[in-house]
């Protein structure tokens, strides 16, 4: 029979093993691969005009999907977590939809409801309106993708902080505006900034739902997943791997910025 030290250290190093195989030797591998050749090679390799548009694209498609993500999930968080009412539970159970659902599902149901034989295509092409191949659909994709993360760090703040302050603000006179900005912003700022972290760090990562509304047109629609994909299928292993340590430095920083947010929601 195992005794609890040694099942703690066997559990442990199973552990260890499983997130090295999964994340760590990756991560290893992809900047090895992107460094090793020295920091010149590096810039080379990336410093190309298709890198560039795809940064571009993922930045603009990130800067307009997380304040929409952030403004819908306060809205949802407050709806959920300051009432009880029927279908609360559905609500929830949407909001989780894009946990369950494969981005290219997603994706695929975008092409089918805006694409030039889906339900709205004739509308729009009627009035001039691109949305596949576009901005628009990726935002459309990256928007569901990025959906609960901050709706889903917020409720359970405000369920935690309860009413009690926003009531006897209330009492003083605030009235609803005064109340959130005052009293319900300062309570939930750490969850909403860890919720807008994790919008930010998927929207910037986002493929599968991306890959199927946008065509993939390198220079144009591709974003930067997108395009570290590309460039491995062209045969430029160098800028594959040069774009792909940049997404996972973005991705370390983003852990890095979490788990300062998370010690000081901690204290």
């Amino acid at each position: 029979m195992l005794t609890k030290p040694k099942a703690s250290v066997i559990l442990l190093s199973i552990a260890l093993i499983y997130v090295s195989v999964l994340i760590f030797l990756p991560s290893i591998f992809i900047f090895y691969e992107a460094f090793h050749k020295g920091i010149d090679v590096f810039w080379n390799s990336i410093n190309q005009r298709n890198f560039w548009q795809a940064t571009k694209l993922t930045l603009i498609v990130t800067a307009i999907t997380v304040p929409i993500n952030t403004i819908f999930g306060l809205c949802a968080a407050w709806v959920i977590g300051r009432n009880q009412f029927r279908g609360r539970t559905l609500l929830l159970s949407i909001i989780d939809l894009p946990f369950s659902v494969s981005p290219v599902v997603a994706g695929l149901a975008i092409v089918l409801l805006y694409g030039r034989n889906g339900w709205l295509g004739g509308l729009l092409a009627g009035l001039n309106i691109k949305i596949l191949f576009a901005i628009p659909a990726i935002v459309l994709a990256t928007a569901f993708v990025t959906m609960p993360f901050v709706a889903r760090e917020v409720i359970p703040v405000l369920e935690e902080i309860g009413e009690e302050q926003e009531t006897a603000a209330r009492t003083l006179g605030a009235n609803d505006w005064q109340v959130f900005y005052r009293v319900t912003l300062p309570n939930i700022r750490w969850g909403l900034l860890y919720g807008v972290i994790l919008t930010n760090a998927r929207a910037l990562g986002e493929f599968g739902a991306v890959a199927v509304v946008s065509g993939s047109i390198l220079g144009k629609t591709a974003t930067l997943p997108i395009f570290v994909e590309q460039a491995y299928k062209n045969y430029q292993a160098e800028a594959a791997f040069g774009s792909a340590a940049i997404l996972a430095l973005i991705g370390a920083l983003t852990l890095i910025f979490k788990e300062i947010l998370e010690t000081r929601t901690h204290h």
